[in-house]
């Protein structure tokens, strides 16, 4: 895909992958919105961003899901590509997990990219095409102790992304899935956490290649934007 000019909207873009994403993409010359709570972290982002516009919205509130959609296409007047990277972890054994936590989480990992979606569609079916990306995560593909909660709002992710690629591919839109593996950042230490919860975040095992960066990461979601498969991994042996 040729990203100069492209209109591409990048949710929690104020650190980590998000971060990342959006540097690569500026560099490459598309007109990005980023969006995250943080204002001051993407407005000093989006000032180092040639063309970037940066919107405050919290992803987890079905209105500003909607809102920073609405206020991209007002002032770009298309939308090219949806990256639904913002998203939270959370550690607790199952018989552990406060069932707030567990609302919220799952209001900011999956409603809030499916509302983004339902928005977003038509302005892509209107213009005869676009891509979505959603950032899913490798623990959707196991079965970790003390990742459950996290992990389930992921393989929700899942089946609503690639259900939605088989209904959009008449419309020529896109849909796929990146799988980062751990990624070094700021995820894991802004993860919430319950009794139990502890050790599926931390890096216990020896034997565990070492964390990825979110560059590494960030140019894996730009082959995928490019490629337009289903599924993307950070790495082969994760999709096995």
């Amino acid at each position: 895909m040729e990203i100069k000019d492209k209109v591409i909207v990048v949710t929690g873009a104020s650190s980590g992958i998000g971060e990342a994403v959006v540097k690569l993409l500026a560099g490459k010359g598309a007109k990005l919105a980023l969006v995250a709570r943080s204002s001051e972290k993407i407005e000093k982002l989006a000032e180092e961003s040639a063309g970037a516009f940066a919107i405050k919205a919290d992803m987890s509130k079905i209105d500003e899901a909607r809102e920073m959609i609405r206020k991209t296409h007002d002032r770009f007047g298309r939308i090219d590509v949806l990256i639904n990277n913002a998203g939270q972890g959370y550690g607790a054994l199952v018989e552990k997990i406060d069932i707030g936590k567990y609302r919220y989480l799952f209001d900011l990992n999956v409603l809030g990219p499916l509302v983004a979606m339902q928005t977003v569609i038509p302005i892509m079916r209107r213009q005869g095409g676009g891509t979505i990306i959603n950032i899913s995560s490798g623990t959707s593909q196991m079965y970790i102790p003390g990742l459950a909660a996290y992990s389930s709002t992921k393989r929700a992710l899942n089946g609503l992304t690639l259900t939605a690629r088989a209904e959009l591919k008449k419309n020529n839109i896109v849909v796929s899935l990146m799988h980062p593996y751990i990624t070094a950042s700021d995820f894991y230490k802004n993860a919430l956490r319950d009794r139990g919860g502890e050790g599926g975040h931390a890096r216990d095992d020896a034997d565990l290649p070492p964390p990825d960066s979110s560059e590494y990461v960030a140019g894996k979601i730009l082959e995928l934007m490019d490629s337009g498969e289903p599924e993307s991994f950070a790495h082969d042996w994760m999709g096995k």
